[in-house]
């Protein structure tokens, strides 16, 4: 053990003290920060100045009442969000109308127009800007025109359509948990998923950059032969637990910075508190995850022999690491489905799959006890294979071994 703690000791005091990973240490985080919220601040901001919005209406019905509506959104400092034009000209006609707009549009003269064609009991809306990306815009245009077409709906049935917006005041919808034993919680779904899409890439991040880090190193010491040198002081079961004890000491202190930067920033509006609800069992997902894709990359990182090799076997493992961020959308909006009950019980996916399922859902202690027995064991039998393959690999150079001779290293007594 004492030469195990020491080779430990060793691989930590070496990383540590890189520039590169002191440089991890802020930017990782500032970068998975930037990321997860970044979207969503930005969408969440209003625009900063007023638009120009025309509208071409073929009956000239929907024009005035549909300007008006839309004059009634505000910015944040109270002037108007919409200024409506007329784009209509009398002296044109419909067709002369659209392409005068259109050209408008490109020339940025205005944001963009509504285009309305009445076929009789039909609508037809268009808004054509020159932007892909104006949801909200869209969105009120949208509400507007339903508006007003009710509007005038009513007012041909001789309805008083003031009644409309007191029938339809403001509603909000307050989401509410259920969990086992009649306890409820509020539901905050942009915190939680945020605080698990968070893990997930601080998993990933760290284990790209360890992995790399470890089969790089692997590589320059055997290129070195300073791998031989060790091996006449200590056994290779030994150089292995120390390489994983290590690695995993500094991960764990990577993540004890990274938490130490959360905590700090939960007292500000970057990071709300909520985010820290489940940090506990995901913790537990983080370190079994980390533990188990170590294991992987010491047992095959041995194989290689040169820097080009490492980055092929890093970058195979990297994106089995993806594969649950692409998932995430449907272990968001479906947790209990099929495919992600299966990556629920499978090793390589376990920690990400369950980081996102613990935050949507009250998942059974059950689930949760058998998924991390499973990436225990999963743990044991890959560091088990990792060091048959490790104590040969670490000393074959040349050809990479095939799989049928990685499979006899495993069984070799």
């Amino acid at each position: 053990m004492k030469k195990i703690f020491e080779i430990s000791r060793w691989e930590f005091l070496e990383k540590v003290k890189t520039r590169a990973f002191i440089l991890s240490l802020i930017i990782t985080p500032a970068l998975v920060i930037l990321i997860s919220i970044g979207g969503t601040l930005i969408s969440a901001n209003e625009q900063e100045s007023t638009k120009a919005i025309g509208i071409i209406d073929s009956s000239m019905v929907y024009y005035f009442p549909l300007s008006q509506t839309l004059e009634d959104y505000k910015l944040d400092n109270g002037q108007p969000a919409y200024v409506v034009f007329n784009l209509n000209h009398p002296t044109e006609d419909f067709k002369d109308n659209v392409m005068t707009a259109d050209r408008d549009v490109y020339k940025n003269k205005i944001a963009g127009y509504i285009l309305l064609n009445n076929y009789g009991d039909s609508l037809d809306v268009q808004y054509r800007s020159s932007s892909s990306g104006d949801f909200k815009d869209v969105q009120r245009i949208e509400n507007a025109v339903k508006e007003v077409r009710i509007k005038i709906g009513l007012l041909k049935l001789g309805v008083n359509p003031d009644l409309l917006r007191s029938s339809f005041g403001n509603i909000s919808v307050e989401q509410v948990t259920v969990k086992e034993g009649d306890q409820v919680r509020q539901s905050d779904f942009i915190s939680e998923f945020l605080s698990a899409i968070v893990f997930i890439m601080l998993l990933l991040m760290m284990i790209i950059y360890s992995g790399q880090m470890l089969v790089r190193s692997l590589v320059e010491e055997k290129s070195n032969k300073l791998i031989e040198i060790l091996i006449s002081s200590c056994t290779p079961e030994e150089l292995l637990a120390g390489k994983i004890l290590g690695l995993s000491a500094l991960g764990l202190f990577q993540m004890f910075i990274w938490t130490c930067i959360g905590i700090a920033l939960a007292g500000t509006s970057v990071i709300p508190p909520s985010a820290f609800n489940n940090f506990f069992i995901m913790l537990v997902y983080f370190i079994l995850g980390f533990l188990f894709y170590t294991a992987l990359f010491v047992g095959i990182g041995s194989i290689v022999t040169t820097e080009q090799e490492a980055q092929q076997i890093t970058s195979y493992l990297s994106l089995i690491l993806v594969l649950p961020i692409a998932v995430s959308a449907s272990a968001i909006f479906n947790p209990n489905s099929l495919l992600v009950e299966i990556l629920s019980f499978i090793p390589l996916t376990i920690p990400a799959i369950m980081l996102l399922k613990i935050n949507v859902i009250d998942v059974p202690p059950v689930e949760i006890l058998s998924t991390i027995i499973i990436m225990i064991a999963s743990i044991y039998i890959t560091i088990f294979a990792a060091s048959k393959i490790f104590r040969i690999g670490i000393l074959s150079y040349g050809k990479k071994p095939g799989i049928k001779e990685l499979i006899s290293w495993i069984k070799e007594k």
